[in-house]
This record gives C-alpha cells, structure tokens and sequence, in this order.
C-alpha cells in the first residue's frame, strides 16, 4: 500500500510528464515548426542544387520545398480520413 507521500509524489511525476507531452504536442502542431521544416527544407535544395550545377538553383528549391510542404500540411487530413473509414471498420 501506498503511503499518502507517495502517492503525492506519483501524481507530482504524473503532471509533469503530462505537462512535458502537451508542450510536445503543442510543438508538433504550431506553425513555427512547420515553417523551420519547410526552412531548412528550401536551404538544404538550394545548397545540393547549387553544388550539383542546376541553373537558378534557390528558384528551383521552391517548388519541391511547396511539395514537401503540401504533403505534410494534408496528412493531418488524411490521417483523420483513414483512422474513420479504414482503421476503425468493423
């Protein structure tokens, strides 16, 4: 059997944890990640594009840089598409 102290620390852990998971997830979620990725995404085109000679090569990160972008913004869509009509089937 637990001792009131005990318990008291269990539940201390027990919020802190929580409290790490939702900054976690707010992390996740916000905008500010999303445009780092999307960032670092461009700078890292533009480098490899002009170290392997393509012509204007900072012009030319930008679309991938919009795909990449794209198809990380929609997968929130999708994931709720699937977990509705594919994983919770009966």
């Amino acid at each position: 059997m637990m001792t009131p102290k005990q318990i008291e620390k269990e539940v201390l852990k027990i919020k802190t944890r929580n409290k790490k998971v939702e900054g976690d997830k707010a992390w996740e979620l916000s905008w500010t990640r999303k445009a780092t990725i999307m960032l670092f995404t461009y700078l890292a085109l533009g480098v490899y594009m002009f170290a392997v000679g393509i012509v204007n090569p900072w012009l030319n990160a930008v679309v991938p840089t919009i795909a990449f972008a794209l198809a990380t913004l929609t997968l929130p869509y999708f994931k709720e598409m699937w977990l509705r009509h594919v994983y919770n089937r009966d």
